[in-house]
């Protein structure tokens, strides 16, 4: 895998996480220690896969703040600035002069699974094909848009959520040659899966091929999606909690399967459940919280479904009435 170079894509602004994503970027949000991006060039770097691009919009200086040149993650990072924030088609497009190895690899900022990427780099080389995307077996047709795949996987198809039982979900992990964006114009926003690739599809039938597996990976799309996966990835216990360190408790708080971020102080009898307690909130004494996600009430929009008490908004977990 040495020579593969890789552009994680970190430009999203996070909406189905928010309220988080008004905090940090979506790829910045602190998971057991290290943050979503550091995990994934982690995984990367384990691979021998030591030159990265990262692409920015939504919150850039959250992520450059804990990636800098990645020379204390053993790797060399870049950075592909988007204004306006250019899609996943268009994103990897305008990083392309930046990506020196052809093929290169496309992995979502926010995705965690252990993939071991050599036999699927070797995959895509023996088929010729433009793009390789890692798939699953669709977890939630009626939430995800899937793939049809024939017998050779060959990608013949997208189904639209609602329809999409026995599909396969693209879960964020690509190999992709440069000839399939380089023809896009530089800086005009562009789609992948529901642009680019559907039309190589017609084009030039099994020019996109799915790379099918079973390994599980971790879903942080919301709030509740995030502090499932925080604390098993902290192997908290069926009552344990997530501290991250920097987070200030009084010793009678009482947190229970909630995760509590860095820079948090949670005062005297403060009872926390099922919840996040995000950025440099603090959570005045004798507060209870229940499935909710806490941050600094600054953050609050007109029309948000949220409690404010001296200086802390409580959003409902799973609310849909949250400002994008």
């Amino acid at each position: 895998m040495a020579g593969v170079h890789a552009l994680v894509l970190a430009a999203g602004r996070g909406t189905r996480l928010d309220p988080l994503t008004r905090l940090v970027a979506k790829a910045a949000v602190p998971l057991a220690g290290p943050t979503l991006v550091e995990r994934a060039i982690d995984w990367l770097g384990r691979q021998a896969i030591t030159d990265v691009v990262v692409n920015l919009h939504h919150r850039p200086e959250t992520i450059t703040a804990v990636l800098g040149d990645g020379r204390h993650l053993g790797c060399r990072i870049r950075y592909s600035w988007e204004q306006p924030i250019l899609g996943s088609a268009g994103g990897p497009r305008h990083a392309l002069d930046l990506l020196d190895s052809d093929p290169f690899l496309i992995v979502n900022g926010d995705t965690l699974c252990d993939l071991p990427l050599a036999p699927m780099v070797e995959a895509h080389a023996r088929t010729g094909a433009d793009v390789t995307m890692a798939v699953v077996p669709n977890p939630a047709p009626r939430h995800y848009n899937g793939l049809v795949l024939d017998d050779e996987d060959r990608v013949t198809g997208v189904v639209p959520a609602g329809q999409a039982a026995g599909t396969w979900h693209f879960i964020g992990i690509q190999v992709a040659r440069h000839a399939v964006l380089a023809p896009l114009a530089d800086g005009t926003p562009a789609e992948s899966v529901s642009g680019v690739y559907r039309d190589a599809m017609t084009r030039r039938p099994g020019s996109i091929r799915g790379w099918r597996l079973t390994l599980p990976c971790v879903d942080v799309g919301t709030p509740e999606d995030y502090r499932q996966a925080a604390l098993s990835l902290a192997a908290a216990g069926a009552a344990g909690s997530l501290v991250e360190a920097g987070a200030e408790l009084d010793p009678s708080a009482r947190i229970v399967r909630s995760v509590v971020w860095p820079g948090a102080r949670v005062g005297a009898g403060v009872e926390v459940e099922d919840s996040v307690v995000a950025g440099a909130v603090r959570v005045p004494a004798g507060l209870r919280i229940r499935r909710s996600v806490v941050v600094p009430a600054g953050v609050v929009r007109s029309g948000d479904d949220a409690a404010v008490h001296d200086g802390v908004a409580i959003f409902p977990m799973g609310s849909r009435t949250l400002s994008a």
